[in-house]
């Protein structure tokens, strides 16, 4: 899944679509749709200097991957989605989009300069792969209800 992420992300598409699609059809969504989704998250929520589209995106893949419409597994779902921000904000320090970047990219001038210092294609590329990394890490800690066919949080002793 991380090598496709970043393959999407080298073909052009944006830090969301490359994380959320990389994922989609392990839980039967088709690429082409993933990508469509994820769109207006890149750039920090359409270059609005937000939260970083690798963090919207992968808690994109861990919505799809559990039942959110059962509440225990809506809270799970909380508690998984928690646990990847925190990761990844004590593994790079943020995350917002211009932090990471090093540039307000919501101002034209911040945008042409990260574009002309090829900042998109030098930093963001490690964000997506650990932001993989770690969905990746998170879903392999998960299992499969059989009944449902939808993946959950294994219960931890001593955690509801």
């Amino acid at each position: 899944m991380t090598d496709r992420a970043l393959e999407l992300f080298d073909q052009g598409f944006n830090c969301a679509q490359s994380v959320f699609a990389a994922f989609a059809p392990s839980f039967g969504l088709e690429e082409s749709i993933a990508l469509r989704v994820a769109a207006a998250f890149g750039g920090g929520m359409s270059r609005c200097n937000g939260v970083c589209g690798v963090v919207s995106g992968a808690l994109m893949v861990l919505g799809i991957s559990m039942n959110s419409a059962d509440k225990d597994a809506r809270e799970q779902l909380y508690a998984i989605s928690k646990e990847f921000v925190e990761r990844f904000r004590s593994e790079h320090g943020s995350i917002l989009c211009a932090e990471l970047l090093g540039c307000d990219i919501s101002k034209e001038q911040e945008l042409k300069r990260a574009r002309e210092e090829n900042r998109f294609k030098t930093i963001c590329p490690k964000y997506v792969k650990a932001a993989a990394n770690i969905v990746k890490e998170l879903l392999h800690a998960q299992y499969v209800d059989q009944r449902t066919s939808r993946i959950f949080i294994k219960p931890t002793a001593g955690k509801k």
